[in-house]
């Protein structure tokens, strides 16, 4: 496939991921489905529309994130941002889904949806977070954004962190689980969200 082939196929994608967000997005989050925000790099839309596709019948998809033109962003005043991100994109979810490909780690905006889903003050309701391996992650061995990583502990191999690292699911139900016990994790598990990071200020280079 060409490069601009490619291009085009996953602006598509994010079209389509846009308009489904935007149709469920006064579908309220319940006991069963919770609302979930999907933070993702743009070329991976592709995977991304495939996995809600696949399993959109489990939880409510949220898919629309920050963009380089967001006037979200234009400001200096980074606790104005990240509340911003949380009050535009974040206020409604409940967990957010880390879709890891091969440079999701680079993307500045991803490690700044997550600083806000681990925010938690009077402006901020604090969301469950989880990271899911796309098929193309997996083929290239991709790492996790860093401050993801730094809530995805194991010792003597259990998970102590607050997040969750998972392959890509086998089925609905699977990954429904792993949706509530992320969502569980808001309430039981806040004391040990690691959210002390700087800010990703630009994207790093991924080839």
């Amino acid at each position: 496939m060409s490069v601009g082939n490619f291009g085009r196929q996953a602006t598509l994608a994010q079209n389509q991921l846009t308009a489904i967000s935007r149709q469920l997005e006064y579908r309220a989050d319940s006991a069963t489905r919770h609302k979930c925000f999907l933070s993702y790099h743009a070329v991976d839309a592709v995977e991304v529309l495939n996995f809600v596709n696949t399993f959109g019948d489990f939880f409510i998809p949220r898919a629309i994130g920050v963009s380089e033109d967001d006037p979200v962003i234009q400001s200096e005043n980074n606790d104005y941002i990240m509340d911003r991100i949380r009050e535009k994109y974040l206020a409604d979810t409940t967990v957010t889904i880390v879709l890891v490909g091969k440079c999701t780690w680079a993307r500045k905006f991803v490690d700044w949806e997550v600083y806000s889903t681990l925010r938690k003050d009077k402006v901020n309701r604090l969301s469950g977070l989880m990271a899911v391996q796309l098929p193309s992650g997996r083929a290239n061995n991709a790492r996790l954004p860093a401050r993801v990583d730094d809530n995805v502990v194991r010792e003597n191999g259990e998970d102590v962190g607050y997040a969750r690292y998972y392959s890509y699911p086998a089925s609905g139900s699977t990954l429904q689980n792993w949706i509530h016990n992320a969502y569980v994790a808001r309430r039981d598990e806040s004391r040990l969200i690691l959210n002390g990071r700087p800010r990703k200020i630009n994207n790093s280079a991924c080839s």
